[in-house]
């Protein structure tokens, strides 16, 4: 019962976001810093974390697959494959949950914690668009890190396997072009957008809404996580088999 309570709070908040806009000139400077806060401060992580896992990958298929009846461009077809179709719009997104996830529900939190919300209600202001939606908006730029996700990704496995000596360099791309189909990467994409609506807005939901000190804070922030991570897994099955079943 709790549980359809906190639904239906969300989706109320969701539609009390889109009511009610703060004015343009406030807004504008708002997404910036969401922009700067959100996106540009998460591209080190993902660059790095894509790249290595990538090769892990390469790797990991190589190693399975040590059998000179298979291809040799079967590294470079299963790593992009792994990359493009999961890696990079589900697993970054799990990790960005706990990054900028935790970092959503932290400065929300802290907001509530000391009153600042209360203050903006006061005013009059819309507090549910002027914190939540220029998170929404910022993070529809959510797909320009999983583009350098799968492009860091693939360059990691290329990188691992044929340094390595797992697979020449003419036959890890032509893996990578083998049987590529467009409709993966848009696949990926509507992920990454649905991803990017609930990182933005689950987490923003646990801070508006805590209550206690700051001690409370960092409560929110884990079980923003938890919840966050487990409402992507289940977008990312449901997506899965409605698009690709």
């Amino acid at each position: 019962m709790k549980l359809f309570f906190h639904i239906g709070r969300y989706f109320l908040m969701i539609k009390y976001t889109f009511t009610k806009f703060t004015k343009w000139n406030v807004l504008k400077k708002l997404i910036v810093k969401e922009i700067d806060d959100l996106i540009i401060g998460s591209i080190w992580i993902v660059a790095f974390m894509s790249f290595l896992v990538g090769g892990v990958v390469a790797i990991q298929t190589a190693l399975n697959i040590d059998s000179p009846f298979l291809p040799g461009n079967l590294i470079g077809f299963a790593t992009r494959q792994s990359v493009i179709l999961e890696f990079a719009p589900t697993l970054i997104s799990i990790i960005m949950a706990g990054k900028v996830g935790s970092f959503i529900t932290s400065s929300i939190g802290t907001m509530r914690v000391t009153e600042q919300i209360d203050a903006l209600e006061v005013m009059g202001v819309n507090s549910f668009n002027y914190l939540i939606f220029p998170k929404i908006i910022s993070l529809m730029l959510y797909p320009f890190l999983i583009t350098l996700a799968m492009f860091l990704g693939i360059l990691g496995g290329y990188v691992a396997s044929v340094y390595a000596g797992f697979s020449t360099s003419f036959d890890f791309i032509q893996g990578i072009q083998l049987d590529f189909k467009v409709f993966h990467v848009v696949y990926a994409y509507i992920k990454t957008l649905l991803f990017a609506f609930i990182l933005a807005t689950i987490p923003s939901y646990h801070g508006f809404f805590m209550k206690g000190g700051a001690l409370e804070v960092g409560k929110a922030s884990n079980i923003s996580f938890v919840w966050t991570s487990i409402v992507i897994i289940i977008i990312n099955f449901i997506v899965t088999q409605l698009l690709l079943a």
